[in-house]
């Protein structure tokens, strides 16, 4: 029987197997308050997503979690219940994304987490928690790739811009923020015929096969991006760079594909090209607190309802196995408290 100070949390752990090989492992378990981290602000959390790093922890794959045991989980909405930090007071509700949840700091697959204040950001006027978990760290990438987009002087009239993993969170946002500001938006995707309908209707007036760039090609190729917002990688973010106009600029926020980069110097120093890396788990307080102020304004709301799921906290292990297998498209939205 469980007591006040217990709470269900998703944990990862290693094991040692009979052949003596460590592995990662990950399961719903009931805790205390002695699993909580360090910090000055404890959460009743409400609300957590699935992104692709919970995907890799969820299934035990390496890269992601650095200590053990961890609790899962790189996203929490909830409500403050207890505060030393002056900025924070109980009945607050707050955003937390990366900022090493769910890596090296417990995360938000639980019903209750205690983190540092210093990375919160209030839950912005015009959205409910359900939907700041629906935006999660996914929506909060894709609006930092494209405020850099903007900051790098690109606009409607620059051209096409290309989102790569188009079906996926980064990739849906993304293209929902680009069309709303006028933008012309290529979506780049393996799985045309099932999700072609999903795209057009965020906002994407042309469809590109994933497959164009998926295997490495020259170093330049024609141009036919002003812009890209890439969350893939590896050969297509090469490809993405080849492709890229003179004086265009690449966003790059993601890895699905591969870490590594295929490519040479010449989209740099033959095409002006700029490569902006997105890097949404140390965004300072400022950068964060504006991104959210955007989202909540700036958002197409009942298109973000329309490509959320929602589910409870032990069906997170087969969400974690669908994205890890592309077969998600959206945000999944896990309900901790069901």
């Amino acid at each position: 029987m469980s007591t006040p100070s217990q709470f269900r949390a998703i944990v990862v752990d290693t094991e040692t197997d009979a052949a003596g090989v460590i592995q990662q492992t990950a399961g719903l378990h009931l805790v205390d308050d002695d699993s909580l981290a360090p910090g000055d602000v404890t959460i009743d959390v409400q609300f957590s997503s699935i992104n692709y790093k919970d995907g890799l922890a969820l299934c035990g794959k390496p890269g992601v979690v650095r200590v053990w045991p961890l609790i899962a989980g790189i996203d929490i909405v909830g409500v403050v219940t207890g505060s030393t930090d002056p900025r924070w007071s109980a009945g607050d509700t707050v955003i937390q994304n990366g900022a090493g949840l769910g890596e090296r700091l417990n995360g938000g697959l639980a019903e209750r987490a205690r983190v540092d204040g210093a990375s919160l950001v209030r839950l912005p006027d015009g959205l409910t928690a359900q939907q700041a978990a629906a935006i999660g760290t996914a929506g909060f990438t894709a609006m930092l790739a494209v405020m850099t987009l903007e900051r790098q002087g690109v606009t409607p009239a620059s051209g096409p811009v290309l989102v790569t993993g188009a079906a996926g969170g980064v990739g849906s946002v993304a293209i929902s923020l680009l069309a709303g500001r006028g933008f012309e938006v290529h979506a780049l995707t393996g799985r045309r015929a099932q999700l072609g309908d999903y795209l057009r209707g965020l906002g994407a007036t042309h469809l590109v096969d994933r497959a164009e760039l998926a295997t490495v090609g020259k170093p330049l190729q024609t141009q036919r991006w002003a812009a890209v917002v890439d969350s893939v990688g590896s050969a297509t973010l090469a490809n993405a760079l080849a492709q890229t106009n003179y004086g265009g600029v690449v966003a790059a926020c993601g890895l699905a594909q591969g870490a590594d980069l295929p490519t040479t110097v010449m989209p740099f120093i033959l095409r002006a090209v700029t490569l902006a890396g997105i890097n949404s788990v140390d965004a300072p307080l400022a950068l964060r607190e504006e991104a959210w102020q955007r989202l909540a304004r700036e958002l197409d709301i009942s298109q973000l309802e329309a490509l959320t799921t929602v589910i409870a906290l032990d069906e997170a292990f087969d969400a974690a196995e669908r994205i890890l297998a592309g077969g998600v498209h959206g945000r999944t939205v896990v309900d901790v408290r069901a």
